[in-house]
Formats: structure tokens, sequence, C-alpha cells
């Protein structure tokens, strides 16, 4: 059998060209996704250097971050040379950057669109495997002033009880709310069981002097509006 060609190591590589010797001299923002997964990696495996077996792993989610952020240890660990700690450093690392992301957002945000709840509730919900259905509530001017998670659900649905966003609200004593909740499976189109409950939130909400602006589904990037669809 022939042999595998050998690979030309990280340390022959040119200084300029080494992920952490870039870093240092360029900044962060020189380098790739796979050089700084590849940093994070530390080695490769006799064959592939850290930044290419950062790359395949990479290439496994079409170079898309957000889904490998929903990939678990367990499914890191199948690439060969990915073992049980490279597999949690990369889940760590891209947890704490989610949590930057949401860390970021301005604490009070006046809701004028739609893409104002998506930029608000991304960071918390577009990495999921599973669905979560949660309420944001707003103050008489608009202002987004809290949220709660209302439920968990599975890959493909989440069963939301209009009474415990209705308690919610009265707890928190709004005039306003928005619903959101998330499909990990990429679809942004709402199920007749989104359409239906959004209908029975809307109509409880209104015995209640409360009122609905919106619900907002998250698909990835992506996001649709029941409000801008004329659908409340």
């Amino acid at each position: 059998m022939e042999q595998e060609k050998k690979y030309k190591s990280i340390k022959h590589w040119a200084d300029d060209e080494r992920p952490r010797e870039k870093l240092l001299q360029k900044g962060k923002d020189a380098l790739s996704d796979s050089e700084l997964i590849g940093i994070l990696l530390g080695s490769g495996t006799t064959t592939k250097s850290a930044v290419e077996l950062a790359k395949e792993i990479l290439d496994s989610t079409n170079n898309n971050l957000v889904e490998l952020g929903k990939r678990s240890v367990k499914e890191l660990m199948k690439f060969k040379g990915i073992g049980e700690a490279k597999a949690i450093t990369i889940v760590a690392a891209l947890e704490l950057g989610r949590r930057r992301r949401f860390q970021e957002l301005p604490k009070k945000i006046k809701v004028r669109e739609a893409r104002q709840v998506f930029e608000y509730m991304h960071p918390v919900l577009a990495d999921l495997n599973h669905e979560q259905f949660w309420v944001i509530f707003l103050s008489q001017s608009m202002h987004i002033v809290g949220k709660k998670q209302i439920s968990v659900g599975g890959v493909t649905s989440t069963v939301a009880d209009a009474k415990m966003i209705f308690k919610a609200a009265i707890t928190e004593a709004v005039p306003n709310i928005i619903v959101c909740h998330n499909h990990p499976s990429g679809n942004l189109q709402p199920s007749e069981a989104d359409k239906a409950l959004t209908q029975k939130i809307k109509n409880g909400a209104v015995n209640l002097d409360i009122n609905l602006l919106d619900h907002v589904i998250i698909a990835g990037n992506s996001f649709f509006s029941f409000a801008d669809e004329a659908l409340l």
C-alpha cells in the first residue's frame, strides 16, 4: 500500500504564515476562520496540519460558523484528530462568542422593526439544535425591558402555553409583547401550529389590554415576521 504523503507541518511554514505569529504580527483580523480554529486545536494529525484539520471541519458546515456552533462534542469527535479535549475547546470558544454577541447589544432597545427583534434574539437562538419559545416585554415607549423563556422543545417543534405568556406579561406589568421562537431546520415559513398559536395569543392579549406586536421566527441568519407579512 502506498504511504500517505506527509504534509508540511506548521513549524516549517514561513513566520508570517503561521497562525500564532500571524496574529501577533498582523492582528486577529488578518486570520481566516480556519486559522483561528487551528490555533484552538494546537496540533493536527500525522497527515494534516491544525489549519487543514480546521478547514475539513468548516467544510462540513459549508464554512458556516453558526452551523459549527450547533455541533456537539460527540459530533466533532467524529473527525480524525479531534479528541475530547479539542472538541470541548471548539465548543467552549464558540459559546463564548455567542455570549459576547448578546452582551454587546445595547441595554435598552427601542423596537421600530422586526429586524431589531431578530438582532436581539439571534445570539440566544441561532446556534440551538432544538426549538425554544420566548416572550419579549416592551414598555409603552416600545423599549425592550426584558425577556423570558416560555418553553423548550425538540428539533421540529415546541409547545408554548399562552397562559404562561400572559402570566409573565402581567407580572412584568408591560403593555406590549413580542413572541419569538427558532426553527433549527432552517425553514423560515411558519407552520399551521405557529399560525394557530399566534392567533390564540393575539386574541387572549386583547382581553388583557396587552398588545401582541409581532411573532418573529429565527432560522439561521434569517427571520420571518408575522407583522411584516400582515399575519397579525
